[in-house]
């Protein structure tokens, strides 16, 4: 199967120095505004991730670290972040927490990073999708490093298919640049449902507003 881009995925003005700029404003204040209205999708990823065969864990986008303390003993994971302010505070929270299975945190650019190929066992973007540029670029490096197999875990918040939240969220695009991310963001932007489909696919709390999604990696023929 083959995971390019496919030129589904759109910048709606958003690129990596828009990216930069919105959490460079959101880093002291991410965590309060919006970590409790994410954490149990936040929780329900990581249980996923930790169940999941294999030890090694890429965490894309990893911000603040708030997911971090809660990957499982048998873990071994490794964070990336496009924001140095971000990322600060996510290695303060790994050496308060003594997290001593988080390997590293590294500044990088979710759709082109520096791991060879098959290189994970898993992979979790939490939040992160409708933050990217490109979404599809996202997928197709995260299926990239992980290995034939492997899995890719996504959760998210994607547009509503109608009534009242989707008036909202197409009000509210226009600011994608100013809030760092897309309001209105699709599945289909994500991955083309022809060519790759979802082993899991399971609405989290509150009210459904976030999703989760699980796609495996074939197998090398």
């Amino acid at each position: 199967m083959a995971y390019g881009t496919g030129g589904a995925g759109r910048s709606g003005g958003l690129d990596s120095a828009a990216v930069k700029a919105a959490y460079r404003r959101w880093a002291g204040v991410y965590d309060a505004a919006f970590g409790l209205v994410s954490a149990l999708a936040r929780r329900r990823a990581v249980a996923l991730a930790n169940r999941l065969p294999g030890e090694r864990v890429l965490e894309v986008g990893v911000g603040t670290g708030l997911a971090l303390p809660h990957y499982g003993p048998g873990k071994s994971v490794v964070g990336v972040d496009l924001s140095r302010e971000m990322l600060r505070k996510a290695r303060e929270r790994v050496e308060r927490g003594r997290l001593s299975h988080v390997l590293g945190l590294f500044e990088m650019d979710a759709q082109a990073m520096g791991f060879a190929d098959s290189s994970f066992d898993v992979a979790v973007a939490m939040f992160t999708a409708s933050v990217v540029p490109d979404a599809r670029a996202l997928f197709a490096e995260m299926m990239r490093v992980v290995r034939p197999g492997g899995y890719l875990v996504f959760v998210n918040h994607f547009r509503a298919e109608g009534g009242p939240r989707l008036w909202v969220e197409r009000a509210m695009a226009p600011a994608a640049r100013l809030l760092g991310w897309h309001p209105d963001f699709g599945r289909e932007e994500l991955a083309d449902p022809a060519v790759a489909r979802p082993e899991i696919v399971e609405a989290c709390p509150p009210l459904g507003l976030f999703t989760l999604l699980a796609y495996r990696r074939p197998e090398a023929p």
